[in-house]
């Protein structure tokens, strides 16, 4: 091969080779984004913060109640048809979980077996809440430990409710006043949850009581 003809081939060669070097550089400059990993990861991590910044994480048990609790949190607030944030006394419906369904028998308190609500009570909020009262309705009724209103619309979860049965007791029972409406009261069923609604304890409520705060 003649040596100009050589130098035309390998120079042609680079000429092209140069060329094509200059294309794909101005081709990578064109492309319409760059891929990088480390880019990618970062870009993908700023969107994620981004995204989880606009949510709030939310925990639904706040207060760190046990497995215990929480059942007896849910077990009531569908017994009362709220929703298990309204449910705050855990101690007055752990304590009564255990005596649903107690016949009722006059003077007694034996879990299962037979109560008198004002026995009940007398032990509840001497058990829960460290205050002591009379066994009898009156004697509940008369304590200095409680604040007497009549205002249905001021009840709340604790509350004692008085009830007048007959002309010669003004105050011939009492119950325990829970949340929307449901009260804890002994009749001829026993002890257990009822409405306040019903005409029956309507006819009979006299006033409630609240314990007084102590200084």
């Amino acid at each position: 091969m003649k040596p100009n003809k050589l130098f035309y081939i390998v120079g042609h060669s680079i000429l092209c080779i140069v060329m094509l070097s200059c294309g794909g550089n101005k081709y990578i400059r064109e492309i319409p984004y760059h891929y990088s990993s480390d880019v990618f990861s970062k870009t993908t991590l700023l969107k994620k913060e981004e995204t989880a910044s606009n949510y709030s994480v939310v925990d639904d048990n706040p207060q760190g109640l046990n497995d215990d609790t929480l059942k007896i949190k849910e077990k009531y607030s569908i017994i009362m048809e709220v929703m298990p944030k309204e449910v705050r006394d855990y101690k007055l419906y752990s304590y009564i979980d255990e005596w649903l369904g107690t016949p009722y028998k006059k003077q007694m308190l034996e879990k299962q077996v037979g109560v008198e609500t004002s026995y009940f009570v007398q032990a509840l909020f001497s058990d829960v809440y460290g205050e002591t009262f009379s066994k009898t309705p009156d004697g509940i009724f008369r304590s200095k430990a409680l604040q007497l209103f009549t205002g249905r619309a001021f009840l709340k979860e604790g509350d004692i409710l008085f009830f007048r049965y007959d002309k010669f007791h003004p105050i011939s029972d009492v119950g325990i006043y829970l949340h929307n409406d449901r009260i804890l009261a002994c009749t001829a069923k026993g002890l257990n949850i009822y409405n306040f609604n019903d005409e029956y304890f309507q006819l009979r409520y006299v006033a409630a009581g609240r314990l007084k705060d102590k200084k």
